[in-house]
């Protein structure tokens, strides 16, 4: 049964739907309301604040931290500069990944590394023979995410950071409403956001502060029903959706390597030994047999189908995290893994592993869409990712 979360109390009060959902064995609110759009908009329009709490993060000290981490994954730890933070993943022997996060470099000797499994252990046996101290912060540091374009001016009114120097994937010691901590400027939604990290008794604190100083913003709570949406759009990944974690599963075709993820870009091979570089050597040489891409469904064969039963379109306001079959002919060529209709670009967009070589930019393909009990296609295009990405997020 999942536990209450460092400001459930806040987030109680403020749940009209009664709507929650597990996340990592702490309650989450799926939605605040009867309807994610009020969410969803003050994310791309205003400023929003989620507790990501949930999170697996683990502290590690010492003088081989870099070591550690450059071991465990696909990049090298070691050359992460100070106050920077990098998205990773991490494999197998075997090349497939097993989970991906962010690792940032606090001070020389200390990184912080969130995950979206429990990688306590992993990160233990692979310290064997280091000098480094690995500890499970999990549940007793906090996160906070606020994002939105009005963030920046958000946080200025509660913290003491100096936000227009910190950069995009930068992190710097912070107080957030009188409790130290950390800010960085990282977040899950593809737009401008930081994430506040404190330590778990003084979240509610931190909460209320943000709370107070999005008040003149229109500042909105969200919940993970408009993070969904807002991830499909950026082109981000969410494990056990769009891959399954090599220890989740047992037969080889469920399992993947970065590239066939569209994360061989971070794969760094020509460095000391560390987990699955052979293998991924092999993956590189070979290539990939997947890809994964965005695909466009098309709009005009969307109302065509729903008009050749008499109706209007009607598509669901939240994403689907079930697979779609995608085609090329009578070919089963892949699948969409996340889908959903994006309120602010107004297109139906899908986040798919497709075989090779289908998975260029431009190909044409079919993608099932169910209408009145009856699995039809229409067609989809593959496009670019991210399919929202504003200049405000990096600037």
């Amino acid at each position: 049964m999942p536990v209450p979360g460092p400001v459930h109390q806040r987030l109680a009060a403020l749940c009209r739907s009664f709507e929650w959902k597990d996340w990592a064995g702490f309650c989450a609110v799926r939605r605040f309301d009867h309807s994610l759009e009020p969410e969803y908009f003050a994310l791309r329009e205003a400023a929003s604040l989620l507790d990501v709490s949930p999170l697996f993060k683990y502290e590690l000290h010492g003088p081989d931290a870099a070591r550690l981490l450059a071991r465990m994954t696909v990049r090298d730890a070691g050359r992460l500069a100070e106050g920077r933070v990098a998205y990773t993943c991490w494999c197998d022997d075997e090349g497939r990944v097993v989970d991906d996060g962010t690792m940032a470099r606090l001070t020389t000797d200390h990184f912080r590394l969130t995950a979206a499994e429990p990688t306590f252990g992993w990160l233990q046996r692979l310290a064997r023979g280091l000098d480094v101290e690995v500890e499970d912060s999990s549940a007793t540091l906090a996160a906070l995410a606020v994002q939105g374009p009005a963030s920046r001016d958000v946080l200025a009114g509660c913290c003491d950071a100096d936000l227009a120097s910190l950069g995009f994937f930068r992190v710097a010691p912070a107080s957030v409403g009188g409790v130290a901590g950390w800010i960085s400027r990282t977040g899950y939604t593809g737009d401008l956001g930081y994430e506040v990290w404190v330590p778990w008794a003084d979240a509610p604190t931190a909460w209320d502060a943000v709370v107070e100083a999005g008040r003149p913003y229109g500042l909105v709570p969200m919940g993970l029903d408009a993070l969904d949406l807002a991830r499909i759009e950026a082109g981000f990944l969410l494990a056990g959706v769009d891959y399954f974690g090599s220890r989740r599963v047992v037969q080889g075709f469920r399992k993947s390597t970065p590239y066939e993820l569209g994360l061989g870009w971070m794969v760094a091979l020509d460095r000391e030994p560390f987990v699955g570089q052979a293998a991924l050597r092999r993956a590189r040489e070979n290539g990939a047999p997947w890809g994964f891409v965005g695909l466009e469904a098309s709009w005009v064969e969307i109302e065509a189908l729903y008009e050749s039963y008499g109706l209007p379109p009607s598509l669901p306001t939240a994403a689907s995290r079930d697979a779609l079959p995608v085609y090329l002919g009578e070919r089963q060529v892949g699948k969409a893994t996340s889908h959903a209709w994006s309120p602010l670009l107004k297109r139906r967009i899908a986040l798919a592993s497709i075989q090779a070589p289908f998975h260029e930019l431009g190909t044409e393909l079919e993608i099932e869409h169910t209408v009145e009990f009856e699995r039809r296609r229409v067609a989809a295009t593959v496009v670019p990712t991210p399919f929202f990405d504003p200049p405000r997020k990096r600037s």
